[in-house]
């Protein structure tokens, strides 16, 4: 990335390829530049491309699938629609994150169990976090 937090031509040709610019043939958004190179080079062109490039980067964040973002690109084509498909977009996300936090408090309990079962004074032979691990003490999810 550059000093401005932004990427360069490498991660541009990365989004372009995984199909979030757009692509030789097809219809290019009023929003978006004509060409990835183009769009670093020209002020106005550069600050779009800049816009477009902290939307992906921003939905990274937020932990958003490329899929997902290419989808809500797909939205902005058609700035007119209701927002119907992008709330339940983010609908499905929110639910995904959630199953993650579950699974992730699951392991949480599996791991301060496991460290439960030893204390300091032992040797690593009677190991109570390296027995249960061998043994298989901890719940499959």
């Amino acid at each position: 990335m550059d000093a401005e937090g932004f990427c360069g031509t490498t991660r541009l040709r990365y989004y372009q390829t995984a199909r979030l610019t757009w692509q030789p043939g097809l219809e290019v958004p009023a929003w978006l530049p004509a060409s990835p190179l183009a769009c670093l080079r020209s002020s106005h062109a550069s600050r779009v491309s800049r816009a477009w490039l902290a939307f992906i980067r921003r939905c990274r964040i937020l932990g958003l699938s490329l899929a997902e973002i290419h989808e809500l690109q797909s939205y902005q084509d058609d700035p007119h629609q209701p927002c119907t498909a992008v709330n339940a977009l983010l609908d499905d996300h929110i639910s995904h994150v959630r199953s993650q936090i579950t699974a992730l408090q699951a392991l949480e309990k599996q791991l301060v169990s496991l460290r439960a079962s030893c204390n300091d004074d032992r040797e690593v032979e009677a190991c109570g976090v390296l027995a249960g691990i061998s043994e298989g003490n901890m719940h499959q999810q």
